[in-house]
């Protein structure tokens, strides 16, 4: 399994905010409002991402990664990157689906009041998005082992 890019990342949200923009642009009349919770539904999948990024580094940096007793197995650590991975795509998606929403609510807001009533779901749905990203990032870095030293063989 290779590291997530960036750049794919980047091109899932803009490819996510333009079909939303335009299934918004088409059908805004029928959605029912947002709510800031709509889009609050990623902080704590962040913050349990944030948790075991912290678990499995400190695991991995004090070399305590194994089969034996009191170690975080090997399959745990490469799941914990699976997770990581999957967790970056989906938040990624969704970054791009308020961001779509926001691009279309944005112009509106003066003219019309439930896109301004709008507007502040999006924008807890958007940072909660780029949120999750980040931490899944992170969890996925956390995963990696150790550089070897110059001093110490490598096994």
């Amino acid at each position: 399994m290779t590291a997530t890019r960036v750049r794919d990342l980047l091109a899932l949200a803009v490819l996510a905010g333009v079909a939303t923009w335009i299934l918004v642009s088409t059908f805004y009349g029928s959605v029912p409002p947002v709510s800031p919770f709509a889009g609050a539904s990623l902080y704590p999948v962040a913050a349990l991402l944030v948790g075991v990024g912290l678990l499995v580094r400190s695991r991995v940096r004090g070399r305590r990664v194994g089969p034996g007793p009191g170690q975080l197995h090997p399959i745990t650590v490469a799941r914990a990157a699976a997770l990581a991975k999957a967790a970056a795509l989906v938040g990624a998606a969704a970054a791009g689906v308020w961001a779509g929403f926001l691009v279309h609510l944005l112009p509106l807001r003066s003219t019309l009041r439930a896109a301004s009533e709008d507007t502040p779901g999006a924008v807890v749905g958007l940072v909660a998005g780029i949120a999750a990203v980040a931490a899944a990032l992170w969890l996925e870095h956390s995963c990696r082992t150790p550089d070897d030293t110059p001093d110490e063989p490598a096994q």
